[in-house]
């Protein structure tokens, strides 16, 4: 697992370079490190949630839970939204000194607004894990899924209000994919042998489906808003932002064929753990699917709105 994720944090270093390779585009300074660190913000979003997912997805059935990664997963998120939000006090260039940063400066701006709340979110989220009531945390998550929504689509976008509810959507239902599923194998591994394991597991599928037909028609619809229908084709060979998209849904087929894999194994042996090689394998290209949501986040975007 520590190999799989120093490989993932390669794809937000040297993916800007590699993907702005002949466009005639060019990055904002640090694209790599923001990047990276959009993606650690992601995966801990994602850890935290689908705990909270798949816990209720177990609701009612007997045996023991695993130990939760929440309050590591929101201390890292934490400092990951610190240091965002220090680039954006240094007018999204990256601080060279901690007397370029200007922690005043991010009350006059949106941007700075919400990587504040996103600072202060993940740290209630960490304390709210650590107590006896950790589904509180809920709140403060969503709070950073709804400013992540909103930094991603500025005021002078076309329909800022549309493309920020279809970001939320999008990143919530990718969030409860991508943690459920580490969360439930862990739940399996601690019922091995148990028969509560195959439904657990087949309580996730179901759920699987449905937020990946939610994932695939909000992210269908955000292309169409930001890749006019006449300039797709071109647009997801001829940019930086395309090229990264068409990435992203290349490595999101594989994992729906992951998926259904071990959808197929499962109902044919009834046993969870015949199913476990596929989702394991499934757990690794989401990291992947994760880290490459974080460069599409630090690269230029198409030209047009439509």
């Amino acid at each position: 697992m520590l190999v799989l994720a120093l490989l993932a944090a390669l794809i937000p270093l040297l993916g800007p370079s590699a993907a702005l390779h002949g466009t005639g585009e060019a990055a904002a300074p640090g694209a790599g490190g923001t990047a990276l660190l959009r993606g650690v913000l992601f995966v801990a979003l994602s850890v935290s949630l689908g705990e909270l997912f798949a816990g209720r997805l177990a609701a009612g059935l007997p045996g023991e839970r695993p130990r939760s990664w929440a309050p590591l997963a929101n201390t890292v998120g934490c400092l990951a939204a610190l240091a965002l939000a220090s680039v954006v006090a240094t007018g999204n260039l990256v601080p060279r000194g901690l007397g370029q940063i200007d922690l005043g400066g991010l009350y006059a701006s949106r941007d700075g607004r919400l990587a504040l709340l996103e600072v202060n979110a993940f740290l209630l989220a960490a304390f709210c894990a650590r107590s006896r009531r950790p589904g509180l945390q809920l709140w403060p998550l969503t709070s950073v899924l709804v400013a992540e929504a909103l930094r991603a689509h500025p005021a002078a976008e076309h329909g800022p209000l549309t493309g920020s509810l279809l970001t939320l959507t999008h990143l919530t239902c990718a969030a409860l994919w991508a943690g459920g599923l580490p969360y439930t194998l862990r739940t399996l591994r601690v019922w091995r042998g148990c028969a509560e394991g195959a439904a657990l597991l087949g309580r996730y599928a179901r759920g699987a489906a449905v937020l990946l037909a939610v994932l695939t028609a909000t992210g269908v619809w955000s292309t169409l808003r930001r890749m006019p229908p006449g300039t797709v084709l071109d647009q997801l060979t001829t940019t930086a932002y395309g090229r990264t998209l068409l990435a992203k849904v290349l490595l999101v087929a594989v994992v729906a064929v992951l998926a259904l894999w071990a959808r197929v194994r499962l109902g044919r042996s009834g046993d969870p753990l015949a199913a476990a090689v596929p989702a394991w394998a499934e757990v690794a290209v989401l990291g992947a699917v994760v880290a490459v949501s974080g460069l599409l986040t630090a690269l230029p975007l198409p030209i047009r709105w439509s």
